[in-house]
């Protein structure tokens, strides 16, 4: 195995896109939190 090999991320081209994804998700965590909160208060 390469050293190349083990900078190639999973599932997307680059890690960037990890990175979005990541932030995204916990956007999407947050507002959903967000709303059950205000629903329930």
């Amino acid at each position: 195995m390469t050293q190349q090999d083990n900078d190639k991320a999973p599932f997307f081209k680059s890690w960037t896109g990890w990175y979005l994804f990541v932030l995204l998700f916990l956007l999407v965590l947050i507002i959903i939190f967000y709303l059950i909160t205000k629903r329930f208060a």
